[in-house]
């Protein structure tokens, strides 16, 4: 049936009928009316789920603005606005003041004058990938026990090393150091809740379904299709999925936070399923990057990807930093900081010192920009040195966006270092669940998921156990 006939019988069909007063939809309004209300106060103030760090996302969208190069300076009469209109509990009010800071978000002049503009921007995966360089490696074994035992232990090492960083996140060293001491384990009991793996899960269920040949139109199909909601970058391009705005647009379009962690968090899963491989693992972050982000966004989860693809021949995390570095444009401004990074991580002989220079001169930055969070994954990684404890000591005390980066990196020597190399007061208080809240897959096992990464690799490279 043609859509016109399929609206015209059901018209035909429908006998009128007297409602009552209680089956009447507007107590439905009203609850919508709440719901919305709630949603846009929550982007004038939050509170962090798992660590309870405020956040202030509306504010956070015009400091991106600038770290974007457009001079932002006419909003700070709209925040104003804002603030005061959120106090007195003004919806009204402050649903427009929201909807016209978005609207002239979208008009602001560029800043002649910001550093932004002499870097590269890349937008074609073609174009970056002839300004990269990529190491080369044989095939990777991937029907042996080893690449199992290792595609495991990354993520035990990473679903470990998320909980560890979601009681922390959103905190500065220096209040974290206040309150916790020197934090060398859970500071909770620790549960694997949160949003960084949402998004693993649904490239590797696309992933599963096409291989190599996965789209950004296939993944972030599956993120509309498993995915509830998302936050920052995450929700502005499931809000563009679902109104039919596809990659790359969906990534770019109406969206501040587009250079913000949300792709590098993710990366790790390419890495997974590229091992040996870091062209083909880079090739695969962009696919997913520009879902939700562009440019410099993209090159975070890009630049996790190739360390994690690293990491199953290269087991000198130094020499993973250098060969991902390499794996950037040197053009670009994402290069730059990972490269500031490396720098200060050789000039001082402490972590503390290296990253109190990083956190300066990136304080411009919020805290789930992808900027400080790679300089703290660089540290972390350095002055770690294929240490799982002491690593997730260091990227614990750097704050910022912690599970995001703990996360990533801790998959990293996780492959490398194998189960072996993490100790049980990690894993045990773990155990073999895991919990999210993406459609179908709220409770699942780690070690199926291992099985279930395995094999979809395996299927993708079209080989047979």
């Amino acid at each position: 049936m043609k859509a016109w006939e399929m609206e015209r019988e059901i018209m035909e069909n429908a006998k009128p009928v007297v409602l009552k007063e209680d089956e009447q939809t507007w107590s439905l309004i009203d609850k919508l009316e709440m719901d919305e209300d709630e949603r846009v106060r929550l982007m004038w103030s939050s509170r962090v789920p798992g660590s309870g760090a405020p956040e202030r996302l509306i504010i956070g969208a015009v400091q991106s603005m600038e770290n974007l190069g457009f001079n932002a300076d006419q909003l700070e009469i709209l925040i104003n606005k804002g603030l005061k209109a959120y106090e007195q509990n003004d919806m009204i009010e402050l649903n427009r003041v929201t909807s016209k800071i978005y609207y002239e978000m979208r008009q602001l002049p560029k800043d002649e004058n910001s550093s932004y503009w002499n870097y590269k921007q890349y937008s074609d995966w073609s174009d970056y990938e002839n300004n990269a360089e990529f190491k080369t490696y044989p095939p990777f074994a991937i029907l042996s026990k080893d690449f199992e035992e290792k595609i495991y232990a990354g993520w035990v090492a990473q679903i470990c090393a998320g909980a560890l960083g979601t009681a922390i996140e959103g905190y500065t060293t220096e209040n974290l150091k206040e309150v916790f001491g020197d934090i060398t384990y859970y500071v909770r009991q620790p549960n694997t809740f949160n949003d960084d793996i949402t998004y693993e899960l649904a490239f590797l269920k696309a992933f599963e379904n096409k291989g190599y040949e996965v789209s950004s139109k296939d993944i972030g199909e599956e993120w509309v299709a498993l995915v509830p909601f998302g936050w920052s970058a995450e929700g502005i391009a499931l809000r563009n999925l679902k109104s039919g705005i596809y990659p790359p647009e969906s990534g770019y379009l109406s969206n501040p936070f587009r250079e913000w962690i949300g792709a590098q968090m993710r990366g790790a899963i390419c890495g997974m399923v590229a091992p040996a491989n870091p062209r083909e693992a880079a090739r695969l972050a962009w696919v997913d990057g520009i879902i939700s982000h562009h440019n410099n966004g993209v090159m975070g989860e890009i630049f996790n990807a190739v360390m994690v693809s690293l990491s199953f021949v290269e087991n000198d995390t130094r020499k993973i930093l250098k060969y991902a570095l390499n794996a950037i444009p040197k053009d670009s401004e994402y290069y730059s900081i990972v490269f500031y990074s490396l720098e200060k991580c050789k000039e001082y002989v402490s972590w503390e010192k290296s990253w109190q220079a990083c956190e300066s001169q990136l304080k411009k930055y919020n805290w789930i920009h992808a900027y400080p969070n790679a300089a703290a994954e660089v540290i972390a990684l350095w002055f770690g040195n294929g240490d799982f404890d002491k690593t997730m000591n260091i990227i614990s005390m750097e704050g910022q966006d912690v599970d995001c980066n703990a996360a990533q990196i801790g998959t990293i020597i996780g492959i490398i270092a194998g189960l072996k190399g993490i100790d049980k007061k990690w894993t045990e208080p773990i155990g073999d669940n895991l919990l999210t809240y993406i459609r179908g897959m709220k409770k699942l096992k780690i070690s199926e998921l291992s099985n279930w990464t395995v094999e979809s690799i395996r299927k993708a490279k079209k080989l047979t156990i």
